[in-house]
């Protein structure tokens, strides 16, 4: 994996915690949860989705979040894994794709 794509997928797991942290807001508490053991859904996402782990990294409070997705149908879900072992569902949707973007050089202002 090239250092730009280790980047954009820092972004997206970055961005999931923030999601995940976000919709844990009193209002946001009220809608249930999918949440459960990890190898459950980890299982379902294959089984059912086609779906393998694309990254992995390490959010607030040691949690693990991870980004899995199919290449063959564009499905994509992020789980949230606490340092309990409780994972939740963040987020799931279709036309996922793997990008090698490069970064602007260091003191441009793109």
């Amino acid at each position: 994996m090239t250092q730009t794509a280790k980047i954009l997928h820092l972004v997206v797991l970055t961005a999931a915690a923030a999601l995940y942290i976000a919709t844990t807001t009193s209002v946001a508490a009220q809608a249930p949860r999918k949440c459960g053991p990890r190898a459950v859904f980890v299982d379902r996402l294959a089984q059912g989705y086609g779906e393998t782990r694309q990254s992995v990294g390490i959010a607030v409070n040691n949690a693990m979040v991870e980004v899995f997705a199919s290449a063959e149908t564009g499905s994509w879900t992020i789980l949230f894994t606490t340092p309990e072992g409780v994972t939740c569902l963040v987020a799931s949707g279709q036309s996922f794709e793997t990008v090698a973007e490069v970064l602007p050089a260091r003191g441009s202002d793109a």
